[in-house]
Parts: C-alpha cells; sequence; structure tokens
C-alpha cells in the first residue's frame, strides 16, 4: 500500500499543493491546478489514485475549458481580491492579473470628446484697478510735487518718511526712486507686516549687498501702523546702512513715529495734487486709453504697475467697452470731485469710459457724484479746521467761520466738540467785551446736546454769527419776549450758503497760516507762518483765512441787506391794510431804493 502523505495548504487559496511546487502556483497566482506528487487524493467512493514514483511530475486531473478559462477563486482570501486603483481586469485567463491602461500621450485625443480643452491662463495683476495699471514708472511721467521730484531727480535721496494724503503719489514715488537708483526693491505694508518680515529683509540685504554690491530699499506703506516698539527694530538697521527705509503715512509724524525714527529719515511733506495736475493725469490716462488709430473700442484690462499699457495686446478674454468722448463739464466734475487725489480720479474716469452707452452727460454726472463720499480726515481736518474756525471768529470773519463750521459739519464732526471750543472762545477772545457771549454759548452747547444734529447746525450758526460781532463789539443782547422780537434768518442763510460751497468742493485745503503749529516739525513744514495774533494789536490786522478759490465770498450778509429776496408789491399793500391799519410800512421808501 502506498503511504499517504499530507498535502501542504497554499497560504493564498487553501488548496493542496504540492511542497515543491507551491512556489509555483502562488506565482500563477493559484489559477493553475493543484499539483499532485508523492500522494493519493481520495475520490468520494474511497478509491485512490496511484502516485508517479518520479518526485515532482504529478498527474493532474483533466478539466474543461471552461473551468480553465474562468478558474474558481472563491477560496482566495478577499484582501487579495482588492484592485489597486486605475486597473482594470485583463480579458485573459486571469483576472487576478490587473493591467493598468496606457497612458495618453499630449498629442493622444479622442476625436468623440469634441475639441481639446486649453487651460485658462490669468495673470494676477489683471486683476488691479485701472488707476494701479496706469502708475508712472519714471520720474518724468510723474506729476505734482516739482521740490520733491527735483530732489530725487538729482539723487539726493536717503531714509524718508512720506507723509501726505491718500492719492498723492507716495507709493509711486518710492518705487521711482527704486528704479533710478538700481537697488532691490522690497515692499512690505504695515497693515499686515510685523518685524519678523523686517528681519527676514535685513538678513537678505546683507547677503544681496555682500555678493552683488546692491543696496536694499525697503519701502513700508502705512508706517504709522508699527508701534513705538515695533518701530525701534529700524534703528540699527539704518545706523548701519543695511537698508534705506522708505516710509509712506496719511498721518502726522509728529505723533505718530518716535524721535528717533525722525532723527535717522528725511521727512518730505506732499500736499494734495493742484487740479491743474489732476487734469494733466487725467489727460495722460486718456492719451494711454485712447484706442490705436482705425478702432472704436478701449481696453481697460491690460498693462501693470511695472509695464506701460499695451493697447496691442490680445483682448481675446478680456472686456471691451466702447470710448466715449468726455465732455469738459464730465471731466471738471472729475478733476473737482477728486479732491486731489489721483487715485480717486483715475476711477472717476473709468466710471465714466465704462458707463453704459446710452447715458447722456447729466446721466454720467448723476453717476459720478453718487460714487464719491464726503472727504474729511477726522486725523487731520479735525485740528486744522477747528483752527480755522477759531481764528476766524477771533479776526471777525463771518464768512470764513461760515465756512469751516459747514465744512466740519459736513464731514461728520462732532457738533459737541465744535461747541466747547466756542465756550472756551467766547472767554478767551471776548472775554469782558460782551458778557453775553458765554452764556450764549453755554446755551448752544445744552442745544446741541439736546437737539443734536441736523437742526442743531442752525444754532452753531447763529453762535458762530454772534460771536464774530460781538468780537467786533458792534452788537449788544437784550432780553425780550421771543413773540416781539426782531426777527433775522441772516446766520441761517449764511450757514445754507456756505453749506452749498462745502459741497460743491469738499477738498479745499486749510490755508498753511490758518493751522496750529504744536511740534518743530510742523513749524518747519509752514503752518501757522505769518499769523497774526489779532489782540496783540491795536489795530486790525489781515491773515488768509479762506482758501483762494473762495476769497472774497460772502455768506453773512449784513444787516439791511435785502439783495436777493423778493418784492412782491401786492402781498405788501394787504399787509399795509390787514395788518397794519392801513398805514404805509415804514421800510417801503428804503425797499424801493434797492430794488
Amino acid at each position: 500500500m502506498h503511504k499517504i502523505v499530507n498535502e501542504p495548504e497554499s497560504p493564498i487559496c487553501s488548496q493542496k499543493v504540492d511542497a515543491l511546487a507551491i512556489n509555483t502556483h502562488i506565482d500563477e497566482g493559484c489559477s493553475q491546478p493543484s499539483p499532485v506528487a508523492s500522494s493519493h487524493k481520495r475520490s468520494s467512493s474511497g478509491a485512490s489514485k496511484s502516485v508517479s514514483p518520479v518526485v515532482g511530475k504529478t498527474k493532474t486531473s483533466k478539466k474543461s475549458s471552461s473551468q480553465l478559462s474562468n478558474p474558481v477563486t472563491r477560496n482566495i482570501a478577499p484582501i487579495f481580491n482588492i484592485k489597486p486603483k486605475g486597473t482594470e481586469p485583463s480579458p485573459g485567463p486571469s483576472h487576478s492579473q490587473a493591467v493598468s491602461p496606457p497612458k495618453r500621450g499630449p498629442d493622444d485625443h479622442n476625436p468623440r470628446e469634441g475639441p481639446p480643452l486649453k487651460r485658462a491662463k490669468f495673470n494676477l495683476q489683471d486683476a488691479a484697478p485701472l488707476a494701479e495699471k496706469l502708475r508712472p514708472t519714471d520720474i518724468s511721467e510723474f506729476v505734482g510735487h516739482e521740490s520733491v521730484v527735483s530732489l530725487i531727480a538729482s539723487g539726493c535721496t536717503g531714509s524718508l518718511i512720506l507723509w501726505g494724503p491718500s492719492g498723492c503719489g507716495k507709493t509711486t514715488l518710492a518705487r521711482i526712486i527704486a528704479t533710478q537708483s538700481d537697488a532691490v526693491f522690497k515692499e512690505l505694508s504695515a497693515t499686515v507686516a510685523g518685524i519678523n518680515d523686517v528681519r527676514a529683509i535685513v538678513d537678505a540685504a546683507k547677503s544681496t549687498f555682500s555678493l552683488t554690491g546692491r543696496k536694499t530699499i525697503l519701502f513700508l506703506d502705512e508706517i504709522h501702523r508699527f508701534n513705538k516698539g515695533q518701530q525701534d527694530i529700524f534703528l540699527p538697521f539704518l545706523e548701519r546702512g543695511y537698508i534705506q527705509l522708505i516710509g509712506a503715512t496719511t498721518e502726522n509724524p509728529s505723533f505718530k513715529l518716535i524721535g528717533a525714527l525722525l532723527s535717522r529719515c528725511r521727512v518730505f511733506c506732499l500736499e494734495r495734487l493742484e487740479d491743474a495736475d489732476i487734469r494733466d493725469i487725467i489727460s495722460k490716462a486718456l492719451i494711454r486709453l485712447s484706442p490705436p488709430s482705425g478702432e472704436s473700442t478701449v481696453d481697460l484690462s491690460v498693462g501693470s504697475s511695472s509695464q506701460p499699457l499695451d493697447l496691442e495686446a490680445s483682448t481675446s478674454a478680456l472686456i471691451q467697452k466702447p470710448i466715449r468722448s468726455l465732455s469738459e463739464k464730465i471731466i471738471a466734475t472729475i478733476v473737482s470731485m477728486s479732491a486731489g487725489d489721483a487715485r480717486i480720479a483715475i476711477s472717476l474716469l473709468e466710471l465714466a469710459i465704462k458707463a453704459p452707452i446710452d447715458f447722456d452727460e447729466a446721466k454720467v454726472l448723476t453717476f459720478l457724484r453718487r460714487s464719491v463720499a464726503t472727504s474729511y480726515d477726522p486725523a487731520e481736518d479735525h485740528y486744522n479746521m477747528i483752527s480755522a474756525l477759531h481764528k476766524s471768529v477771533r479776526g471777525s470773519q463771518p464768512d470764513a467761520a461760515m465756512y469751516w463750521l459747514a465744512r466740519m459739519l459736513a464731514g461728520g464732526e462732532d457738533p459737541g466738540f465744535i461747541c466747547r471750543r466756542m465756550v472756551v472762545c467766547a472767554s478767551e477772545d471776548i472775554g469782558l467785551a460782551d458778557n453775553h457771549a458765554l452764556p450764549l454759548a453755554v446755551a448752544t452747547l445744552h442745544a446741541c446736546q439736546n437737539i443734536g444734529m441736523p437742526e442743531c447746525r442752525i444754532n452753531l450758526a447763529h453762535l458762530i454769527a454772534y460771536l464774530r460781532l460781538a468780537f467786533s463789539g458792534s452788537i449788544y443782547y437784550h432780553l425780550i419776549s421771543l413773540s416781539e422780537a426782531p426777527k433775522s434768518t441772516r446766520a441761517y442763510e449764511a450757514y445754507r450758503r456756505a453749506e452749498e460751497a462745502a459741497e460743491r468742493d469738499p477738498s479745499l485745503p486749510v490755508p498753511l497760516q490758518m493751522r496750529n503749529a504744536p511740534t518743530a516739525l510742523m513749524k518747519e513744514v509752514g503752518y501757522g507762518k505769518s499769523y497774526h495774533y489779532n489782540p496783540d494789536y491795536a489795530h486790525p490786522v489781515h491773515n488768509t483765512y479762506l482758501p483762494s478759490q473762495l476769497e472774497g465770498t460772502t455768506f453773512l450778509k449784513k444787516a439791511g441787506d435785502v439783495s436777493g429776496k423778493t418784492w412782491d408789491e401786492e402781498a405788501l399793500i394787504n399787509w399795509e391794510n390787514y395788518s397794519n391799519g392801513g398805514k404805509q410800512w415804514d421800510g417801503r421808501e428804503m425797499g424801493e431804493q434797492s430794488k
């Protein structure tokens, strides 16, 4: 009898496999019948098959072709049935052999899928507003601030602070300086950057200078956002000359920057651009936006801050708008509403060009006016205008006083702040000349606190007009019943006229002579220069109280001035008959002379 040998099982499919053929069985993916060598497999009837005496050669049972082509794999462990990603079963004899699909080449394309899609490429600079795309890149293109530009053109620069309102050209100047000096230019904003960003730039500046000899200019926008502790980070680096700092700020450096930093930098005060400068900027922008000859469209989406506008560039993916001819009135409105801000001027120009083509001039002007808010900077105008108001009252200038009052209230100033200053003025400047000035000022303060805006502006106009007249000693206050008191709307009407002037141009600057100068830096800039303090003189003195554009304007008319009033003879006769007992009005002769 033959000895029955226990055949080992495959660790994968659990089939009985000859120990000598198990590796081959596994390599073939358990797809072949189990070889039998040196043992007998018992059939269901109990009969045994003979085993060949030759080791390694076995007799295999015959199987159908369907069994060979579709082998049973139910005994395979589940983990080995998981197909790797990206594979598909092969149509061959075994679906355990996964075949990856061939990779598609760059030129291979299935025509059934339609035309091949190209990946769109977008330049982030296309998202920049038009004012950024049209920014000058050369000193010859820069407009305004001739004295500062001449210093930069001569190369007399170092670490400096550019102090001025928004849109006056601070960032543009910094970039032009970097371009002319062939220095490495790094730009940060103090609104998002910190001292770690500064240290990284300084370390890179040291390496760049040691390897190439090129210096590094660090432009820090909104430098006043760095607190005093953060500003100290610049001191050792500026002392050793590792970097050249250019800081830009809209705040007064005397109050926002530490003295040690100011001593290492030169401060340039940039004023708002003049109307002529804004016109020049608009003219240059229109030239660059004008379509080439033979075309009637203008592309507002091409160009960058580093390259001039390229009107010949491809514009297939860009929005095209027909250019409209801008009338002189539209350009004058843009100049006026820009308030000396070049960025606002270009933005308004873009709005005017992109306005619907069916808009006439009136609709375009309305469209522009609704897009601009009143310009009033609480950090700077707050002090300059209250100084101008106080000095106008002191100088007995009612027109200037009414104008600065209207400017402050239109800008959103707290009426209580204005009234508190007038309470001080009632004692400081008027004092014993009219003892009724202080009670009226205090009463107006109470009215402002109890009534609020917009009605309390009438109370303030009343107070301003009285204080001016009280200071000149030409009016006296009498306590009489309100019903029998003389009536006058001069103060109210004066404020209305001043308010209209303030709305027409909310950007007129306070004359330097009217500004207060509490710091040495502000005195060097010219604040309060040549101001004549009225109480120091035994005679009247002249100061510049109003902007040059409004000199000679009258807001508060003199008593008895009926210019602009309506004369209705029929209405006067009715009053004489029914209210004056049939007697003629005493002022008829004077009124007829004024007609």
